[in-house]
């Protein structure tokens, strides 16, 4: 029989946006037990989701950020992969994917492309005794290991950085180094890019068509079908667009408002910055 699994997520900074609250809804709305992990707490978690320190995964972290947007990824790459090394019937997911349909696994690999050559790690789960996941606990836990996939060019300078005494650690490399690039790499490196899904399953609105799940109106019915387990919402470009465009609430007629209507969200009570308003100002 395939077991049950829970789903979790890590957030850290401070409260939740109404895009956050919908996605950890969205699966405790799926009849999925909902796990966040936090290392400060967090007041404005949904109804039904169990909270649960992140120390128990990573004791005393060194919150690795990427040094271009300063985003908390890297960190959530490492802390995901020793999350699953962990726990049993567990699925990671971002705190930006939102649950159409009950996330489960007969195999222990849930995972799917989100472009044609490149695997995303945002819904991510591995059997303990992957070795795909060996290599990607073993593989960050270095801040300032040398990816082998890169061009020889970039690992030679790498290497001479680190001769110099002067490495290049992870948040100073190029974004999903220690996400994405490392989960394709490792799955096809150990054969395990056999399990996964296809695009449809969980990411099944390209990135650049992103701006459409903003879009009053769009129809997006030849993307999201009923193979769909998730969307993918890009986060922190969908946050930006929405504080730019729509002064931090997305319109009603959109996917997003569509889906916060839905699971009975208010928008307005967790908005986003407007910086639209902000932009005024200063102007």
């Amino acid at each position: 029989m395939t077991p049950e699994y829970q789903v979790a997520a890590l957030w850290i900074g401070g409260r939740l946006s109404f895009l956050e609250e919908l996605c950890l809804k969205s699966f405790v709305d799926a009849g999925q037990h909902m796990v966040l992990y936090t290392y400060e707490g967090v007041a404005n978690v949904p109804d039904g989701v169990e909270l649960r320190d992140g120390n128990d995964i990573l004791p005393n972290p060194n919150v690795v950020r990427h040094g271009r947007t300063g985003s908390p990824a890297p960190f959530a790459d490492r802390f995901r992969y020793n999350m699953l090394g962990k726990l049993d019937h567990t699925i990671w997911a971002d705190t930006d994917a939102y649950c159409c349909k009950p996330f489960t696994t007969s195999t222990g690999h849930f995972y799917g492309y989100e472009k044609e050559n490149g695997v995303n790690n945002g819904v991510l789960s591995l059997p303990k005794d992957s070795p795909t996941l060996r290599a990607l606990i073993d593989f960050t836990a270095d801040e300032h290991a040398i990816p082998e996939w890169l061009p020889p060019d970039t690992i030679a300078r790498y290497e001479a950085a680190k001769q110099a005494g002067e490495p290049v650690a992870a948040g100073d490399m190029s974004w999903g180094i220690w996400g994405p690039q490392a989960l394709t790499h490792y799955l096809k490196k150990t054969g395990e890019i056999e399990h996964a899904l296809p695009r449809v399953a969980l990411y099944p609105v390209h990135y650049r068509d992103r701006v459409l799940m903003t879009r009053p109106g769009a129809d997006l019915g030849g993307m999201i079908t009923d193979e769909t387990f998730s969307i993918h919402f890009y986060g922190r470009r969908m946050r930006a667009r929405i504080s730019e465009r729509f002064g931090g609430v997305p319109r009603p007629r959109s996917l997003i408002g569509q889906l916060l209507k839905k699971h009975g969200i208010d928008p307005t009570q967790n908005p986003l910055p407007d910086r639209r308003a902000t932009a005024a100002t200063v102007e």
